[in-house]
């Protein structure tokens, strides 16, 4: 079942539209949202992924799950790839039969070029995330996007300052907010990591050797083997050492 939370920010938008004589125009672009979130639903039943929920807002939406964070990229790319493909499926389809809409012409492409920005939690961002993780590790992948990502969107707010477009800046704010979250949570979404790596027995075909004991070298499609002080362990091994120590500091 799908799990579908309206954030506070769409009831507003939505009265606001409503108000000013722009229901029509909030409705296209929330169907939009919509079937586009419902492509990244269908994509993680499709590689049987978990979904917590999907919030909706205003100008975008969020698919969360609940999954390993070591999961398979191809995988993600299947579920990032499904959203935008419904949304022109769906629009396609619209136009077959209804015929050409402007508003939704309008409305369609921006979600797309806006949803394409490399900027967290957009799906660019996800898309640079993923190809980041391809030649970097975790902890140095996640950095490397969120700095990249960071930087757009703060660039897109003071561009957007002075085009006095309410719901973009609305947008922005909204983004530039998430990715400082993001960013002060970086240290514990990389513990996360590590800690499942050490709870959880996780299926991965490919294997990596580090030649040290730096757990910041630990790739996400991977599992490791560390060599220090001349004898070879697993992660877990490793792992285990690293949070035993933790526990007997606590």
């Amino acid at each position: 079942m799908i799990i579908f939370k309206f954030h506070f920010l769409y009831w507003i938008m939505a009265f606001i539209c409503s108000f000013c004589g722009l229901f029509k125009n909030f409705l296209y672009f929330s169907a939009l949202i919509i079937i586009h979130e419902f492509g990244h639903f269908i994509g993680a039943k499709i590689v049987k992924w978990k979904v917590k929920k999907i919030i909706v807002l205003p100008f975008g939406g969020i698919t969360i799950f609940d999954e390993f964070l070591s999961k398979s990229l191809f995988e993600e790319f299947i579920i990032l790839i499904l959203g935008p493909l419904f949304q022109i499926l769906f629009y396609v389809i619209y136009n077959k039969i209804f015929g050409f809409n402007t508003l939704l012409y309008n409305y369609h492409y921006a979600l797309l070029f806006f949803n394409i920005l490399p900027v967290y939690p957009l799906d660019g961002y996800k898309l640079l995330n993923i190809f980041i993780n391809k030649f970097c590790s975790f902890k140095m992948s996640h950095l490397l996007t969120m700095t990249i990502s960071s930087i757009i969107a703060i660039a897109f707010f003071i561009i957007n300052l002075y085009q006095a477009n309410f719901i973009m800046l609305l947008a922005l704010i909204f983004l530039v907010i998430k990715n400082i979250e993001e960013f002060i949570n970086h240290n514990l979404i990389f513990n996360k990591f590590l800690l499942e790596r050490y709870l959880y027995s996780i299926n991965l075909k490919k294997t990596k050797i580090i030649k040290s004991n730096n757990f910041k070298k630990m790739k996400r499609e991977y599992k490791h083997i560390f060599y220090y002080n001349h004898k070879y362990e697993t992660e877990k091994t490793f792992l285990k050492k690293k949070f035993d120590i933790k526990h007997k500091l606590c």
